[in-house]
């Protein structure tokens, strides 16, 4: 009875240690699969709140490179034009950051939700979108840009 036991006992310690290098091969193997460069934001949404018009729609949208290789952002569009954003054309090196800036055109009063969307050769995420919200309340006539004749420019 004793060795039936003990015959037991190394039974269920070699399945266990099998059990366990198999969930080590998994983990290495999740490992390798996200190899490459890797776009991480500290977030993907802005929300401005309520803003005036004519006032900053400007933001900055901070992101690193948590992968192992350079990261290329080869592009960046706004859903409409009041939505423009800038991006770094230079890679982004591993564990470097670097931020996409986005310019809303406060001109328009209301509310408003836009996104930009980022093509990369990041392996996390080659296509990522980033999205900004708020409200433009109406402000003051004298803030609004003049054109050369010095009248209130259209919009």
């Amino acid at each position: 009875m004793k060795q039936n036991l003990d015959n037991m006992k190394k039974g269920l310690l070699t399945f266990a240690l099998a059990l366990g290098a198999l969930f080590m091969t998994n983990e290495v193997a999740a490992q390798e699969v996200q190899s490459g460069p890797m776009i991480e934001f500290e977030k993907d949404v802005h929300d401005y709140g309520t803003i005036k018009q004519y006032g900053n729609g400007t933001y900055e949208f901070k992101f690193t490179n948590t992968g192992n290789e350079p990261l290329m952002i080869s592009n960046a569009k706004g859903s409409c034009g009041c939505t423009v954003p800038e991006w770094p054309r230079e890679p982004i090196a591993p564990g470097e950051s670097s931020s996409i800036k986005v310019k809303y055109d406060t001109k328009r009063v209301g509310p408003f939700g836009k996104s930009v969307t980022l093509q990369s050769n990041a392996s996390n995420e080659p296509t990522k979108t980033i999205r900004i919200k708020g409200t433009v309340e109406e402000g003051p006539k004298d803030a609004a840009p003049v054109n050369n004749s010095g009248a209130p420019a259209a919009n």
